[in-house]
């Protein structure tokens, strides 16, 4: 790889700052982490900080939605993993975070609060324009090395993923340059046919996905599942009624135009499980009414699906079938794992939630490869240049002429 790692840097005594990706589950109700898998993978990088100040950075979630949380908790998931004093500072880029930062000594470890506290980290900027940003310029001059591991990230432009790393000695941390390498092995064995199996909320980034693949030839069958799976079946008019979802009319639209230039690459559901009074029910897409709430596919669909699974060359999936937080819904997410764990097809699990359903499973093993990334991987997966891996070939490039 053209990048730097930490092997190229010496960190002792050195105030680091490390980017890394613990957006996690959240519990809509108690707030709670329900998967802590991002959280364990910081660890490796941060004991091979030994000596340095650190200084870590996420964000979690989205502004509005229930999965926006403080970082309080993490701290606290961090120091118990990773066995060394995390301090949680309730600031970002003000002078209590700048105050904390400036008197740390050798054997703390700080992380400070959600990032998209900021308002500049809800924004994407060109690279040039990140560094230019109030983040970046208020806190750059408190470091002595930028360390990027937070690969689910990789495709985003936000301050904190590329800004820093256009005015500071930049590095990957181990966690990216493990994932890039494995991905590199992944992808030289990968045969087709190629099935995607998709689901999970963000419709926009999926949509996208979908395209790529399909246009770079990663993707002969798409199995849609969760929200992504509802706006194919209004697409097709099988769901009559709205859905309530950010941008449905377009979101819709371009579900149709996918349909309609790829018809025979979509699967769309069969039958669906409903809640119904805190119970689940499984119904046949038809019988579907404005007042039912889809929470998971149903029995039928994952037949279906699960064929389709077990003649694939290589199987990627992304985003958990259905609302599988509730017990009751797991039925769809579990048995999507199962069917790809028992093929004989290379395969490739992505995102932080479904790295989480596959050790509550006891699946872990049963796949070639797991990463926390979801878009990021997508991505990568067609041959796309994430930004953050250019930023460590620029960081490597000036690096090599001073």
């Amino acid at each position: 790889m053209g990048i730097l790692t930490l092997d190229n840097f010496d960190v002792k005594g050195k105030t680091v700052l490390l980017r890394v990706d613990m957006n996690c589950p959240i519990h809509p109700e108690t707030c709670e982490i329900l998967g802590t898998g991002r959280i364990e993978e910081v660890v490796e990088t941060i004991n091979a900080l030994d000596g340095a100040k650190i200084v870590v950075i996420s964000h979690q979630g989205r502004v509005g939605r229930d999965d926006f949380v403080g970082m309080e908790e993490h701290a606290k998931q961090l120091e118990k993993f990773s066995g060394k004093k995390v301090k949680y500072v309730a600031d970002v880029i003000g002078s209590l975070a700048q105050d904390e930062i400036k008197k740390m000594d050798g054997k703390e470890i700080i992380l400070l609060d959600n990032l998209r506290l900021c308002a500049e980290e809800n924004y994407e900027f060109s690279l040039e324009e990140s560094a230019k940003t109030i983040m970046v310029q208020r806190i750059k001059d408190l470091f002595d090395l930028f360390i990027l591991d937070s690969f689910p990230s990789a495709h985003r432009t936000h301050p904190s993923l590329v800004g820093f790393a256009q005015v500071l000695p930049t590095c990957a941390g181990k966690l990216l340059e493990k994932e890039v390498k494995q991905l590199e092995n992944i992808l030289t064995v990968a045969k087709s046919p190629f099935a995607i199996v998709l689901g999970g909320s963000k419709v926009d980034d999926r949509l996208k996905a979908i395209n790529l693949l399909i246009k770079k030839e990663r993707a002969d069958h798409v199995l849609l599942t969760g929200v992504i799976g509802n706006v194919f079946l209004r697409a097709q008019g099988r769901i009559k009624y709205p859905l309530n979802i950010k941008d449905e009319d377009e979101m819709v639209a371009k579900a149709h135009s996918l349909i309609g230039e790829h018809p025979d690459v979509f699967s769309t559901p069969v039958d669906i499980a409903i809640n119904k009074d805190g119970k689940r029910v499984e119904i046949d897409v038809r019988e579907l009414s404005k007042d039912d709430e889809i929470f998971d596919i149903g029995t039928k669909t994952v037949e279906h699906y699960s064929k389709m699974i077990s003649g694939a060359g290589t199987v990627f999936m992304s985003g958990p079938a259905g609302y599988f937080e509730k017990e009751s819904f797991q039925f769809g997410t579990k048995s999507m794992l199962e069917a790809i764990a028992e093929s004989m097809a290379t395969s490739i699990i992505s995102g932080g939630h479904l790295t989480s359903a596959l050790r509550q499973y006891d699946l872990t093993e049963k796949v070639n490869h797991i990463s926390t990334a979801g878009g990021a991987l997508v991505r990568y997966l067609t041959g796309q240049k994430l930004p953050m891996i250019m930023c460590l070939e620029d960081a490597a490039e000036r690096h090599s002429k001073d």
